[in-house]
């Protein structure tokens, strides 16, 4: 009774106070013409219902004669020539439901690489494929269906892309993805080195070579993937079918027998305000691959050039790599990728490299006044195990790689490149490549090849 009596003068002060604030935040809503609710939650982005793009990449490619006393079945032509690559992607997505998304490329594509895509394991145009055409051809290279599910938190703004539709969401968030894609969609993806339609052209810039990435021959498989994203990181797993023969493009129906998977941890930092990423990938397949001592012990026995289909069974190939890029100031950025893979089993898919290292920077053209442009210069050493130059100087043949001898040398390699913007999205590029023991043999080269490149989209 005595402690209501005490509170009932602060009772009296504290509605006198509310009284007189109510006044003020009147007067001061009275006074501005543009008065908004403090507290008023900001209007939600809508999700895009669906988008559609267009890409066309044209390439023309070629190199003068070179050294090379002798050849094989895989080797690149001592003698020179030129060779066209054209691509046109046509890119439609559509919303199914709250968080999910399905995609649809429709590629037409024409054109062989020099050599017919062999005699260089960093091939240099990472558009042309093993499986060249004279006239057009058409292929459904992805069908996917994608799903975000978030967890709650800040949230970000996803742009309309290629393979993307606009849509807010939570930073923290699972995505899963199933259907036909490229692996390379997923993992393995660099600032500066990733796409050889704007980026750097040779195959070793545009992925880790060591990784036997799961695909056919025109760098599609249909698989499963998951990533885990948080603000810092994400932690991605990829499941995916394998062909049925090396860089064939059958499936392997034999889907417990015949896999890919992959797993790639990704961290996002920043260096005096500069943006960077590490990313740590492993990979492990199986498949129905060839064993390299097995292809050189028959041939040591029969004197016949090594086979590697002779020792093909169902077996294991895993290897690691790691990814790194870093602006170092505003418009110039550095990159590099280690890689290693255990060099026993056959390369099944994508290149004959069992060691691969790169590293190179980007540069931007705004302080020439063309912020569209671009400058890149990068440098590359390819390698394989100890049984793998056995394999090749016994006449062996693998997916890029076989001069029928070998006088083994890391492969190296030098490209430069300038990308002029010339309306909007329209793109011009010159590109240079320096090549010296061209699928591992000091025997042949150096070669020089010299590229250019028209790309546009919408």
């Amino acid at each position: 009774m005595q402690l209501m009596k005490m509170n009932q003068p602060l009772q009296k002060l504290g509605m006198t106070m509310l009284a007189c604030a109510s006044s003020t935040l009147a007067v001061a809503a009275d006074s501005s013409t543009n008065a908004v609710p403090a507290l008023a939650p900001a209007a939600a982005t809508p999700p895009q219902n669906w988008n559609w793009h267009f890409q066309n990449t044209d390439i023309v490619q070629g190199y003068p004669g070179f050294s090379a006393p002798y050849a094989g079945p895989n080797s690149l032509s001592a003698g020179g020539e030129t060779r066209e690559t054209v691509s046109l992607d046509l890119l439609a997505g559509v919303r199914l439901w709250a968080g999910a998304e399905a995609h649809l490329d429709g590629m037409l594509w024409q054109g062989f690489g020099v050599g017919n895509a062999l005699g260089a394991v960093g091939f240099p145009n990472g558009e042309a494929f093993r499986l060249g055409t004279a006239s057009p051809n058409v292929n459904i290279p992805r069908l996917f269906v994608r799903q975000y599910i978030g967890l709650g938190g800040e949230t970000e703004m996803i742009p309309d892309d290629q393979l993307d539709l606009a849509r807010q969401v939570d930073i923290a968030r699972i995505i899963l993805t199933v259907g036909k894609y490229s692996a390379k969609d997923i993992f393995d993806n660099n600032a500066y080195a990733n796409d050889p339609r704007t980026q750097f052209m040779n195959w070793a810039l545009m992925a880790n070579e060591s990784w036997d990435y799961p695909a056919d021959a025109l760098g599609y498989i249909t698989g499963f993937a998951a990533e885990l994203n948080e603000p810092g990181w994400t932690a991605r797993y990829g499941l995916f079918q394998m062909p049925r023969t090396s860089n064939g493009t059958a499936i392997d129906g034999h889907v417990l027998k015949a896999w890919g998977m992959v797993t790639e941890f990704e961290k996002r930092y920043t260096l005096k305000d500069h943006p960077g990423t590490i990313r740590f990938l492993a990979y492990l397949n199986h498949a129905n691959m060839g064993n390299y001592q097995d292809a050189v012990n028959l041939a040591d026995s029969t004197g016949q050039p090594a086979d590697i289909e002779a020792s093909r069974a169902y077996r294991y190939k895993y290897g690691f790599g790691l990814n790194w890029d870093q602006e170092v100031i505003k418009n110039i950025g550095v990159f590099s990728r280690l890689g290693w893979s255990n060099g026993q089993s056959e390369a099944w898919v994508f290149s004959d490299a069992d060691y691969s290292e790169s590293l190179g920077l980007s540069l931007k053209g705004e302080a020439w006044h063309r912020p569209d442009d671009t400058f890149g210069l990068a440098g590359v050493a390819n390698g394989i195990s100890h049984v793998h130059q056995e394999f090749f100087a016994d006449g062996g043949t693998g997916i890029l790689a076989g001069d029928g001898q070998l006088n083994y040398g890391w492969e190296q390699i030098l490209e430069t490149y300038y990308d002029f913007g010339i309306w909007k999205t329209l793109h011009a590029s010159v590109d240079y490549q320096y090549i010296t023991n061209p699928a591992f043999n000091e025997d042949r080269g150096p070669v020089s090849f010299f590229g250019a490149r028209i790309h546009w989209e919408f």
